[in-house]
């Protein structure tokens, strides 16, 4: 059997779209350069440590898996380290994936699901966000999405390379099983952030409560990693099938605010979320939330978590269960 190759399969979605591919059926090879990544959160699957500029590595290891399909992840993620960092931004997530592309091409590895985000649509001039949505990113890490984005045309027509874009909204949650779940260092999400704020750790900092909204925080779209992950079998499978480069959002669209956040966390966990006002971070749309009909239609996906209580629930058994996160690499 052909394997698919996860790049970044050892990071928070990607370890919970390889779990999803294997209970499929199928097989998998994890490449991660375990930057952010876990390799304890890889299941079920071949891994091999090696990181995304490097071709020559890449193509060795699509040739020794029989590759035939690729799921990229890898990627820095911090909307406002981005605007501190760009080059680091461009130099990870464009000269990077252009790298995976360039290994493809050369291997003649024909389909791609791209993880892409909602960042590239910026400041939205109507919600819920359309696919058609103008794409205008406000800051670099939603730039340097759009810009493979508009590689990929290019791909397809010089060598035939299919390709899926998937424009994520807010990923949280963790496994329904508890064996997945979110650990970044430091954390970066909204809802584990709050869970250690409750659980005793450093307080919550609120970016921001001046914004154009009901109760002045940030309204945002929470999709259910698992669901995330779910899509992203169906998109591969609906390439596999011979459908065409196309492109969908995945959010529930359903917005919650920041302090909506907060208080389904407190009243999840039993204890009061200390938070803090702090200014808002350069980069912050006010509202982002999916119109999702078209992933619903085409891919026949239909969310199974999509009740903000489960996603905090979900998030606080994985914090509950797993103090200290993973454990350490082997």
């Amino acid at each position: 059997m052909p394997a698919i190759l996860v790049a970044g399969g050892a990071g928070y979605i990607g370890s919970h779209t390889v779990k999803a591919l294997v209970r499929a059926g199928r097989r998998v090879v994890v490449y991660d350069n375990l930057s952010s990544g876990h390799q304890q959160a890889v299941t079920g699957a071949a891994f091999v440590e090696g990181d995304i500029s490097d071709v020559a590595a890449l193509r060795r290891t699509m040739r020794q898996h029989e590759v035939d399909a690729v799921m990229q992840f890898a990627a820095f993620l911090i909307v406002s380290d981005s605007v501190g960092d760009p080059i680091g931004y461009y130099r990870n997530n464009v000269r990077g994936t252009l790298s995976v592309l360039e290994a493809m091409a050369l291997e003649s590895v024909g389909r791609l699901v791209f993880s892409s985000t909602c960042a590239v649509y910026g400041e939205p001039i109507e919600v819920p966000i359309t696919e058609s949505h103008p794409t205008n990113p406000i800051n670099p890490y939603g730039e340097t999405k759009l810009a493979i984005e508009r590689a990929l045309p290019h791909f397809e027509r010089a060598y035939g390379l299919k390709a899926i874009r998937l424009r994520y909204f807010n990923a949280a949650g963790a496994d329904p099983e508890g064996e997945l779940g979110e650990e970044h260092d430091p954390e970066i999400h909204l809802i584990p952030r709050a869970i250690d704020a409750a659980r005793g750790g450093a307080e919550l900092l609120v970016f921001g409560d001046d914004y154009g909204t009901p109760d002045g925080t940030c309204l945002r779209d929470y999709i259910h990693v698992t669901d995330l992950a779910d899509a992203h079998v169906r998109a591969l499978d609906r390439l596999e099938g011979g459908g065409s480069s196309t492109v969908y959002n995945l959010g529930y669209g359903r917005p919650y605010s920041v302090e909506q956040v907060v208080d389904a966390v407190s009243d999840v966990v039993g204890r009061p979320v200390p938070c803090r006002l702090a200014p808002r971070r350069p980069g912050d749309p006010a509202v982002l939330y999916a119109a999702n009909g078209r992933a619903r239609q085409e891919l026949g996906w239909e969310p199974r978590y999509d009740d903000l209580r489960t996603i905090v629930e979900h998030a606080w058994r994985w914090r509950e269960t797993h103090p200290n996160g993973y454990p350490p690499d082997r």
